[in-house]
């Protein structure tokens, strides 16, 4: 059987994380944006679609402009043309339609879902796997092999690299050796670079009690041009402060009738260059995400069979490691915290049975029913093809409870025979009997009360089904084990027992 954290909602709705090229300006990034929604509106299911760029003023979600979630509102399953489409059709068709549109990567789930995986493990994914390591050259080298591998995996989707490089950036190079022959230092030359490009304070302006840095540098069409930039003059120290001994005499004539100020083309070589887009740490180690959603599959078996794949095609450098986070991390965790409640609640059980009968054989024997239980629940899951999660761990645990009251009632009936002096076998086949009808009545309002969560279809219907169906398929093979079964264990657990001297009188009078 598969298994998973909890079943994924159906919200209803469609959150599309649209990916550009890193560096891509706020103004690209809006017309492709709008081309995009007006293709999405396309589609007859869809009643709106708004989208978000960039970081709000409140940087709860900070996100540069070429990154921009997409809320696509779907219209009530009634109002589409066809209603027997499946909203996994629908992702798929906007798959396909949406690929056609150039520059854009996507990333398809729900707007709760997103947020959910990003609080989880800081991805906005289902699964993430996170390489960690020093170079970035080889940890986006390995995220790569890693990526290949799981678009071989079925139920894989949308498997992404984190965006790392592509960023066009603007190198400045100093030329020393020219620098060397105008007198220039690389202090003077920077800090005319720094006040053209970045700017710099020259002084305070004052509007009332409010006062702002009043900065100093370039228009921004001349500080994007780059020919702008070579243009841009640098003072030359004055020859008279430079030592005469320091120059040979031809050097010193030249440099005499030479201008007071020389472009910086001339001193400095400008590269343009594809750069970091970004450095993300964890635990202080530099790390590159490898993400992907799950469709059609449970996430558990995914992970197995995607940790398999990664051992057998790719090879991790020495001093990097992986490990993987998403909705999977969660789910193990949930498992730790499951294998200790567990226990503790059969504990609790039992020793609530010991306290009822005051001896650990009856005990025992009540407790059967938790095995008869739980094997029900588990064979309708696999019947109708839901993996375990932590909703149907939580339908375990009450199960086992309810599973120990139709045994208890039973082996409480034939002990109270047994102390009136019937006779072993008359008590257990009259306390069977008897005991049907309220084993029966307890079995069926069990079932029936969890039935309409078992085939519910509505908002929450996925984390409703497998508590209900495990509860139901539990309480089924309960029920019969115990009026079957349970009688044939008390004859073997008492077989044993001395007759007591009033049932052998009554069996002489007989």
């Amino acid at each position: 059987m598969g298994s998973e954290f909890v079943p994924s909602l159906d919200e209803g709705d469609i959150a599309i994380h649209a990916l550009r090229i890193p560096g891509t300006s706020l103004s690209q990034a809006i017309k492709m944006q709008d081309i995009l929604e007006k293709k999405i509106k396309e589609f007859p299911e869809v009643e709106n679609v708004f989208s978000k760029i960039g970081t709000a003023e409140i940087a709860t979600d900070p996100m540069p402009p070429s990154v921009a979630d997409t809320f696509v509102m779907l219209k009530p399953h009634s109002d589409w043309p066809d209603p027997h489409k499946s909203k996994e059709e629908l992702i798929h068709e906007l798959e396909e339609s949406l690929e056609r549109i150039p520059g854009n990567n996507y990333e398809f789930t729900q707007p709760i879902q997103m947020r959910f995986n990003e609080l989880i493990a800081g991805v906005r994914s289902d699964v993430a796997v996170k390489v960690f390591g020093d170079d970035m050259g080889t940890l986006l080298d390995t995220g790569e092999k890693i990526s290949r591998v799981l678009k071989k995996i079925p139920g894989a989707a949308d498997v992404k690299v984190e965006q790392v490089t592509g960023l066009t950036t603007l190198t400045i190079q100093m030329n020393r050796k020219e620098m060397a022959r105008y007198g220039l230092n690389i202090a003077d030359v920077q800090e005319v670079i720094e006040i053209a490009i970045g700017g710099k304070s020259a002084g305070k302006v004052f509007e009332g009690d409010r006062q702002h840095e009043l900065l100093v540098r370039m228009p921004e069409e001349m500080r994007s041009n780059v020919e702008a930039l070579k243009r841009l003059p640098i003072p030359l120290p004055d020859i008279g402060s430079t030592s005469r001994a320091a120059l040979s005499p031809a050097i010193y004539r030249e440099e005499s009738k030479r201008p007071g100020y020389i472009p910086l083309g001339s001193v400095a070589d400008f590269n343009i260059a594809q750069g970091p887009n970004q450095i993300s740490r964890e635990n202080g180690k530099r790390r590159v995400v490898v993400t992907a959603n799950v469709r059609g599959r449970d996430i558990g078996s995914f992970i197995q069979e995607s940790e398999k794949m990664i051992k057998e095609n790719v090879t991790i450098p020495a001093g990097y490691w992986i490990t993987w986070g998403g909705q999977f991390e969660q789910m193990l965790s949930a498992r730790k915290r499951l294998q200790i409640v567990t226990p503790v609640a059969l504990v609790l059980i039992f020793f609530l049975l010991f306290t009822s009968f005051g001896t650990v054989k009856d005990a025992l024997l009540v407790f059967t029913g938790v095995p008869f239980a739980l094997t029900g629940g588990i064979v309708l899951l696999w019947a109708r093809g839901i993996p375990l999660s932590i909703s149907a761990g939580v339908g375990f645990i009450a199960l086992s409870g309810v599973a120990v009251l139709n045994g208890l009632v039973m082996i409480s009936f034939i002990n109270k025979l047994r102390t009136e002096g019937t006779l072993l076998d008359k008590a257990i086949l009259q306390g069977a009997i008897t005991r049907l009808r309220p084993v029966l009545m307890t079995a069926i309002v069990a079932s029936l009360g969890f039935l309409p969560m078992a085939v519910a279809t509505g908002t929450g219907a996925e984390v409703q089904r497998p508590l209900a169906t495990v509860v139901i398929g539990g309480i089924i093979s309960s029920t019969i084990l115990t009026l079957l079964v349970l009688p044939v264990l008390y004859r073997i657990f008492h077989g044993s027992d001395t007759v007591s001297r009033a049932s052998l009188s009554g069996n002489i009078d007989d």
